[in-house]
């Protein structure tokens, strides 16, 4: 792995979970087990971060950007083990196209929760070390998949809060025409943070989800 990711992994070996989110999983065991792999490769610009946007028919976070990844199979295995390293890389090969022979797995962030759609997610981290193809496989299920450079996302001018209809508020990113928030966003903030890549940015700058109205 190259050097540059030597924070990412000591971050994810050290974080609390309460230092990523308030919003944990259920004490009493409940909720959807799911993954996403947050991929970090080397493209033109540098050290970026694939990811894709929900199709805008589905039922759960439609239209919204988001790393690849999804529930866990019974085939996974243990979500508390190996399940949801498994389940990460076939989201991400069965949504992006991506070869996971070319994925190199280095860490994993503490289990978070999404109340609004009771998910329960693991981030998977890796290292795309032999970059393949990809795009959308399913449009009913994506609807573009793309990179962003970690320099565009550590530009203070690309952050904002984004402030939900029900008044919720949480970090965002402006970035390749798209707005990214919610879980993402707040995944992609706290280990910007961590990492020690982050760069004072005006928190009071605010977008509505419906910014491009």
């Amino acid at each position: 792995m190259p050097s540059w990711l030597d924070p990412v992994a000591h971050a994810a070996r050290t974080v609390e979970p309460l230092q990523l989110s308030r919003f944990l999983p259920p004490e009493n065991g409940t909720g959807r087990q799911s993954a996403v792999l947050v991929l970090f490769g080397e493209g033109e610009r540098g050290p970026e971060l694939l990811l894709m946007e929900r199709a805008g028919s589905l039922r759960s976070h439609a239209g919204q950007p988001s790393f690849p990844g999804g529930s866990l199979d019974p085939e996974d295995g243990d979500p508390r083990t190996e399940g949801p390293l498994r389940a990460a890389l076939r989201e991400a090969e069965e949504e992006t196209g991506l070869d996971p022979r070319g994925v190199q797995l280095f860490g994993v962030l503490p289990r978070l929760f999404i109340p609004v759609s009771d998910f329960v997610v693991t981030p998977v981290l890796g290292w795309w070390h032999t970059p393949t193809p990809v795009g959308v496989v399913d449009p009913n299920e994506t609807a573009r998949v793309f990179t962003v450079p970690v320099s565009d996302l550590t530009d203070p001018a690309n952050r904002a809060t984004a402030v939900h209809p029900s008044g919720h508020h949480g970090p965002a990113f402006l970035v390749e025409s798209a707005l990214v928030w919610g879980f993402t966003a707040g995944v992609i903030d706290r280990i910007l943070h961590f990492a020690g890549w982050e760069r004072p940015w005006d928190r009071g700058r605010q977008v509505p989800l419906d910014w491009r109205a």
